[in-house]
């Protein structure tokens, strides 16, 4: 049975080579803006779901919060648990399983880390699992790209070279996925790896939120907090509140 596309990109380093350069202020004045428009207070516990290596729930708990990431690469949870601080902690997990029932103030699932799943119960799952997650009233923040304005940029072929390593990069629609195979020249070795995430509007996450337990409460469209313009804007970012 062949494994889910997730499992072998995020648990390679090259992964990490291919996105080293994100913009990691930008991610943290993000991450406060939001804090203080959600008027987050000291001890509130946040998870920070598919965390990764961990910085940005790092960044969480040197703010006060009392923050968890999970993650399913073993690789970047290992590397998580090197950055220990106080009022951090990181553990192997599967997001389509509740970790912690009824225990969170907040959900962090940012940079478009949903949608990977082929199957779209799947993705209902998570959000399941995070409503389960949360405390009556807690709020959910997913952070997803938009796909409008994806779909209309789209690069279709790319070449990286990184640390003498290639990334051979394409990318297309399938009418359901925006889909990334990514080929790997390292020396004298060539892998091969795909990210796919799911292309959902705002109708799509509706539906789903409505079935989870979860209602959309407010839209922006940026990091900055803008309002989100479907035709414009480069992020769909939603606040979701269990009901």
């Amino acid at each position: 049975m062949k494994k889910d596309w997730f499992i072998d990109w995020f648990n390679t380093e090259y992964y990490h080579i291919l996105y080293q350069n994100r913009n990691e202020t930008e991610a943290s004045n993000f991450i406060d803006k939001l804090c203080n428009h959600l008027n987050m207070k000291d001890g509130n516990k946040v998870l920070d779901l598919a965390c990764g290596k961990g910085r940005h729930t790092i960044h969480l708990a040197k703010k006060g919060y009392i923050s968890t990431g999970i993650d399913l690469s073993e690789h970047s949870i290992a590397k998580a648990k090197e950055l220990m601080v106080d009022g951090a902690h990181f553990a192997l997990h599967d997001m389509r399983h509740v970790y912690k029932s009824n225990h969170f103030d907040y959900v962090f699932n940012l940079f478009t880390s949903f949608g990977y799943f082929n199957n779209t119960r799947d993705n209902i799952d998570v959000l399941s699992a995070i409503c389960e997650n949360l405390r009556p009233h807690g709020i959910l923040v997913l952070d997803f790209f938009n796909v409008k304005k994806v779909l209309h940029n789209l690069i279709i072929e790319e070449t990286k070279e990184i640390d003498s390593i290639i990334f051979n990069i394409r990318r297309y629609f399938d009418g359901t996925h925006i889909n990334k195979n990514i080929c790997v020249k390292d020396q004298k070795k060539e892998f091969h790896f795909q990210e796919r995430v799911s292309a959902f509007i705002m109708t799509d996450f509706q539906k789903m939120a409505s079935i989870s337990g979860l209602n959309i409460v407010k839209v922006f469209g940026d990091y900055h907090l803008n309002i989100f313009e479907e035709e414009h804007s480069d992020r769909l970012i939603l606040l979701l509140k269990k009901n």
